[in-house]
């Protein structure tokens, strides 16, 4: 009997995700044994053409990690697509279009002048930029990836079956989630495969969370001192627990520091980053309009607080005049 054959893709990401994949340990040992690893080009010599070569739904199942942020990665979702009985999307990025998502904020042409031009680190007095084709003295002409002029998550692209959240998956998810492909027990179409309950039951402070919470501050981790036993929101710390969906084991407040949100949230919440304002909201003690936004003040990026990892699967999705900022 032949072993299902799987792929793992990497798009618009900064890597972490297929290190999670080798955070699997020895355990990396018996999936590779369970399973025929036919496109896996961060760790191995594949090329786009042997998935080209592939017949239709030929691949059991494919993870793809990362936004799709140009052409290339917008046709390698599509081909993947094809290839695959199942694609996973796979990582905060995959899922909600993370970090790089917040590029939704700014105009194409305020990001590139910035990046090529502008930048603290740039020599560029020429203001020369990537261009998709250019001809080099050797005879040849070279050809780039052009940018899309948005950041998308991969659903917004091609159709997915499963999502694995995570800034990067923690190795539980991953492991359940390939043994329920070899097992045949996933679950219906469009599930994420994570506890569907918020982060906070799982938190080791929940029992120093009151019932009622009220902040008359709101406090930042690099500038005050976090107590490492009581809960995190309840010092005034921007904690995204009470939104954000569970699966991680709580590993950033073991070590100290609030959640950030990357695993997304519960199936009830169509925004994430709206349902953790309303919470903070409900919570917050000022009453008059001049200590709200004396509070508010405290918050000092609060798209890239409140969406870090889901700008562009938000109703939000991009800031509405950025063509010209």
């Amino acid at each position: 009997m032949s072993k299902p054959k799987v792929g793992f893709y990497w798009c618009a990401s900064c890597g972490g995700c297929e290190e999670s994949v080798v955070d699997l340990a020895e355990g990396l040992l018996d999936v590779v044994a369970a399973v025929d690893l036919v496109f896996f080009p961060v760790a191995m010599d594949f090329k786009r053409e042997d998935v080209e070569a592939m017949a239709d739904g030929e691949m059991a199942v494919c993870f793809v990690n990362g936004a799709i942020r140009s052409d290339e990665q917008r046709e390698m979702a599509e081909l993947l697509r094809a290839k695959s009985q199942l694609l996973i999307a796979y990582g905060s990025c995959s899922h909600q279009g993370g970090i790089p998502g917040l590029a939704n904020l700014y105009s194409h042409e305020s990001l590139m002048k910035y990046v090529y031009e502008e930048s603290p680190s740039t020599v560029n007095p020429e203001k020369v930029r990537p261009a998709p084709e250019t001809a080099v003295p050797e005879g040849a002409t070279v050809t780039l990836p052009e940018l899309d002029h948005e950041v998308k998550c991969l659903d917004q692209v091609v159709d997915v079956d499963y999502y694995i959240p995570g800034c990067a998956p923690p190795v539980s998810l991953l492991s359940n989630a390939v043994t329920a492909v070899l097992e045949d027990k996933l679950p219906p179409k469009g599930t994420v495969l994570a506890p569907d309950v918020a982060l906070c039951k799982e938190c080791p402070r929940i029992d120093t969370k009151p019932a009622d919470i009220s902040l008359a501050e709101l406090k930042r981790p690099s500038l005050a001192e976090l107590d490492p036993e009581i809960c995190l929101l309840t010092q005034g710390f921007l904690c995204m627990g009470p939104a954000t969906r569970s699966g991680c084991g709580a590993v950033c407040m073991a070590a100290n520091m609030p959640c950030t949100g990357c695993l997304g949230p519960v199936s009830h919440a169509k925004d994430h980053g709206g349902a953790f304002i309303g919470a903070l909201g409900s919570i917050l003690s000022p009453e008059n309009e001049e200590e709200i936004d004396a509070l508010l003040e405290q918050i000092p990026d609060p798209a890239g607080t409140f969406y870090r990892y889901g700008l562009p699967a938000s109703r939000l999705f991009a800031r509405h005049n950025r063509a010209t900022t």
